[in-house]
């Protein structure tokens, strides 16, 4: 499915390149692995051929997907009625979707609340973590322009 090379998106680890594809016998089975370098953490990861599908690991979104990301962002509506548990489950449960426009949905709402007060600590690292995941993405996004990048800071 994937070849040496591509940008991918590992949901919950944001973006990587795929580096290569090994055979590695691990308890006495072979099996082929794609081994993915990870932008965030400088960590590689080394997922069997085989699970790809159910690790939820896309290509990085294209440059055309991009004005609607853009749009989510500045133009999307938030739920800001929901108290912060119900909140936490539901933007947990965007972003182990690995969508970018689950991720930019966290961004943004997340943003918005902090303008208007404090967040508490789970919801600073998921905001953290989200925007992490988002700009990795976005860095590798063939076209895209250090400005548009910025928008989303």
């Amino acid at each position: 499915m994937f070849q040496i090379g591509d940008n991918i998106v590992y949901p919950m680890h944001g973006a990587g390149i795929i580096k290569a594809i090994e055979e590695k016998e691990i308890s006495g089975e072979k099996q082929q692995y794609y081994v993915i370098k990870m932008l965030i953490g400088n960590m590689q990861v080394m997922i069997p051929t085989g699970e790809i599908m159910s690790s939820r690991i896309r290509p990085v979104t294209d440059i055309t997907a991009l004005k609607h990301i853009i749009s989510i962002f500045h133009q999307g509506e938030s739920d800001r009625l929901l108290p912060w548990k119900q909140r936490y489950k539901v933007n947990t449960d965007k972003i182990k979707t690995g969508k970018i426009q689950e991720c930019t949905e966290v961004v943004r709402d997340l943003m918005r609340m902090k303008k208007e007060k404090a967040l508490n600590t789970s919801e600073k690292k998921m905001l953290d973590n989200a925007h992490e995941f988002l700009i990795s993405e976005l860095g590798l996004i063939k076209g895209i322009t250090e400005n548009q990048i910025k928008s989303f800071c």
